[in-house]
């Protein structure tokens, strides 16, 4: 088996695919990158049995063949390449040898039979996106997704799709988005929960790209195609929150800031918060909100006056600092608009503006109890 590539784009797929290699496996086979070729096409795959992820490649070769690479070794010798040929040499003595301009470094490789063999979906739904519209949604998700191991269904991104839009929820109980697109649509309604692994390496390769994704989807398992690359992993098992039971309907008092001013003066306020809780609170009269934290521990307090526009009852609220700074970090608009009903009640953000026709964002921020 034998083959020649160039440096540069073999490293940049193997960096791309890399990402689904974890630190430290269970199997020794895992720390491996499965290359599969055939005449001129080398199929390149790593996995870690619930995320595998393949790239096709352009070779020059006419033989066939399949061996598992030692991952780290290879990326690292690739990293320090300049733009060239290599040549691929798999010898009698169980190492492939690979040469370059300057020398040849010989590594032991594994047999390629065995490398896990990729899940198949089996009966899939299909839907067809633009990549850079799913990066979008993973970004603007990903952050309100829950860390806890006790609620795995709340760790995932809720991905519900209809003939009508497409939804992207991700919530931790205290904090909620709901992304959503009316200019793209499903074949028909599903919805399944992705695991945060996937979705972080699909949202660094498909930012900003004009590529179509199609995702193909059954009970148990998701497959993203693009660009001679295939991504499939298991689902997160079990039945979503009613997200939507929880988003308050009736919200008379109603906010409308500078997105800039609000996030730098909550950013600047939470200094003084008190560490465990970060609790901050909102105080809105007429034209002014007041921000206010406190730590009576270490007597640090803080507060700020801004102008802003309200309608409603004066009211005050007390929110986590670091949700709030979360979620208005996450949005590009000038100005956002907090609407509130009680204080004991969720208040939801939205932005007023920045947005693409057919993108709709709301988010939920759980209020925190005021002690006055």
């Amino acid at each position: 088996m034998k083959f020649i590539v160039s440096s540069t784009y073999l490293l940049k797929h193997l960096q791309v695919l890399g990402g689904v290699i974890n630190n430290s496996n269970t199997l020794p086979i895992l720390d491996n990158f499965l290359f599969d070729l055939k005449q001129n096409k080398l199929t390149v795959s790593a996995s870690d049995l619930e995320t595998t992820m393949s790239s096709v490649l352009d070779v020059d070769s006419d033989s066939e063949g399949a061996i598992a690479v030692p991952a780290r070794i290879l990326l690292d010798t690739l990293k320090t390449f300049a733009e060239q040929p290599l040549t691929f040499v798999v010898e009698d003595n169980n190492t492939v040898e690979i040469s370059s301009n300057h020398g040849k470094y010989a590594l032991a490789y594994a047999d390629g039979a065995e490398f896990p063999k990729a899940i198949e979906v089996s009966n899939p739904s299909s839907t067809v996106l633009l990549g850079d519209i799913l990066a979008t949604a993973i970004n603007k998700t990903i952050f309100a997704a829950g860390n806890d191991d006790l609620r795995p269904v709340m760790s995932g991104v809720f991905f519900q799709f209809s003939t009508e839009n497409l939804t992207f929820v991700a919530t931790d109980a205290h904090k909620l988005v709901k992304y959503q697109r009316t200019d793209v649509k499903a074949n028909q309604t599903a919805e399944f929960i992705m695991p945060k692994k996937p979705l972080n390496l699909l949202k660094g390769i498909l930012a900003g790209s004009e590529s179509e994704v199609t995702i193909e989807y059954n009970d148990s398992n998701a497959k993203f195609i693009f660009d001679n690359t295939e991504l499939i992993c298991r689902l997160i098992d079990g039945k979503y929150p009613n997200y939507e039971a929880v988003i308050p309907k009736e919200n008379p008092n109603v906010l409308s800031i500078s997105r800039g001013q609000f996030l730098g003066s909550v950013r600047r306020v939470s200094i003084y918060s008190n560490k465990t809780t970060h609790q901050i609170r909102l105080k809105i009269a007429g034209a002014e909100l007041n921000i206010s934290a406190e730590d009576v521990d270490y007597s640090n307090k803080a507060d700020e006056r801004l102008s802003c526009s309200y309608q409603g009852d004066d009211m005050q609220i007390g929110f986590n600092s670091r949700f709030l700074v979360e979620m208005l970090g996450n949005l590009s608009a000038d100005d956002v608009t907090l609407e509130m009903s009680l204080p004991n009640r969720a208040g939801i953000l939205t932005p007023a503006d920045g947005l693409d026709e057919g993108e709709h964002i709301t988010m939920l921020v759980m209020p925190v109890m005021l002690n006055n």
